[in-house]
């Protein structure tokens, strides 16, 4: 019992002897400077102009736009729009168009037809229907409220 008891005091004693250690975190995020946005588009529309892209280079392109919330320049969309024609997927196209109506977000009924109205020729130049022609914007199997009726 003494032995606990000592053992004790003494693990109290070595305990209050050391010095407590501070832990200092730094934030090491580099303050960027914000990209003009004219070289920002022409960054953009010149990645998507390449002749050589493919799927995977696309999509990575158009990831980097959304990801960095914005709204793309009708240039850029149009750009993009191309270069899906180029590698032939249709698909990533009309979702193209749908990502950069979503990031329209509470303004889409301002911003979304004036992005239509400059990018409209080369969607039928291209061939490429938008979501709304396809009835995309509307869920398929909804059902009529029941206030409505």
């Amino acid at each position: 019992m003494l032995r606990s008891m000592y053992f004790g005091f003494v693990k109290t004693l070595q305990s209050s002897q050391r010095l407590p250690t501070l832990i200092i975190s730094r934030n090491c995020m580099h303050m960027h400077e914000e990209e003009p946005e004219h070289i920002f588009t022409k960054r953009f529309e010149d990645f998507f102009n390449r002749c050589e892209i493919d799927g995977w280079d696309l999509r990575q392109g158009m990831n980097d736009i959304l990801g960095n919330d914005v709204i793309p320049d009708p240039k850029v969309i149009e750009a993009a729009l191309r270069a899906c024609r180029r590698v032939n997927d249709i698909a990533l196209a009309i979702r193209w168009l749908e990502a950069c109506k979503d990031r329209c977000g509470d303004k889409v009924d301002q911003i979304y037809p004036y992005l239509l109205g400059h990018i409209r020729p080369t969607l039928y130049e291209l061939g490429i229907p938008t979501p709304e022609e396809l009835n995309y914007d509307k869920p398929e199997l909804a059902v009529k409220s029941v206030f409505d009726m």
